[in-house]
């Protein structure tokens, strides 16, 4: 099966300024794809390009097999490429007077083979709030209904941007219980956030863009040499100081020491390069 998204020499420029200079990526279809990178760096535009929001100056994209380009026709054609995506802004408008139900039921009549409304209210989790207005949610909730309106199409594709931005930790677990369950039904989901622990718990690939570029993409575990980055180990010492240690064969210093205390080593910690630090490191 072709890539959900394919992307060569992507370039876009406003005033004689490059926005997106080069951006090639790919994006298998059924996987979640994470796009990170500092604010201008060029996420928004390539988004909204992939998204057939903005025309590009250069390259070639391919979303679904389809230049998004023609999103911006408003012919039949971008309305039969339209309904095979889903897109979830920061925040898609404000229903304060209609109930979940009222919005959810009413967008589902932009699409030919919506969902039934009370099935997607349900499989957002707002079962319970169908009824209820939604200015009564609160902002996780509201997020989910900004989700449902996002799939109510059945999209093969969906964008999420900065999904849970504002959330509190227990929010955004449950937020992401939810992109998880999209993700195992099948749906290739392409996400943009500044949580680099919420980049390595949902997403298959990373992307990091910086300065219009990507300058790094692979799997969240192995982007950057994580995965062949010596490890810090930490032990107590007898006297109650900490000392410390790289090592590109951490499991044997670790044997060392479990010989040197007679079994258990007192405080001891082994750790790698967190996502975050690699990411740092390639934005400096």
């Amino acid at each position: 099966m072709s890539d959900a998204i394919s992307v060569r020499g992507l370039r876009k420029a406003y005033g004689g300024t490059d926005a997106v200079s080069g951006v090639d990526l790919d994006v298998r279809p059924g996987e979640v794809f994470a796009l990170l990178g500092p604010n201008g760096a060029g996420k928004t535009t390539t988004v909204e390009i992939l998204e057939g929001y903005r025309r590009r100056d250069a390259g070639e994209v391919r979303v679904l097999g389809v230049d998004p380009a023609v999103g911006l026709s408003g012919g039949p054609a971008a309305r039969a490429w339209r309904a095979r995506i889903g897109v979830v802004l920061q925040g898609t408008g404000e229903f304060d007077e209609l109930t979940v139900g009222e919005v959810v039921a009413h967008f589902a009549r932009f699409y030919p083979g919506a969902e039934p409304a009370a099935a997607v209210i349900d499989r957002v989790g707002l079962g319970a709030k169908a009824r209820a207005r939604t200015h009564t949610l609160s902002g996780g909730q509201k997020r989910r209904l900004d989700v449902a309106l996002g799939i109510i199409g059945r999209p093969e594709l969906l964008f999420l941007d900065e999904p849970t931005t504002g959330f509190d930790p227990e929010a955004r677990r449950d937020f992401w219980t939810l992109i998880r369950d999209l993700a195992a039904a099948g749906t290739t989901i392409v996400l943009t956030t500044h949580y680099l622990e919420e980049a390595e718990a949902l997403a298959d690939r990373v992307a990091v863009i910086a300065a219009g570029r990507v300058i790094a993409a692979g799997r969240p575990a192995e982007l950057g040499g994580r995965a062949d980055a010596a490890a810090t180990v930490s032990w107590r010492t007898p006297g109650g100081g900490v000392e410390r240690a790289e090592s590109a064969t951490p499991t044997a210093l670790v044997a060392e020491l479990a010989s040197r205390y007679g079994g258990e080593v007192p405080g001891l910690t082994v750790t790698r390069p967190t996502l975050e630090d690699v990411y740092l490191r390639m934005i400096a």
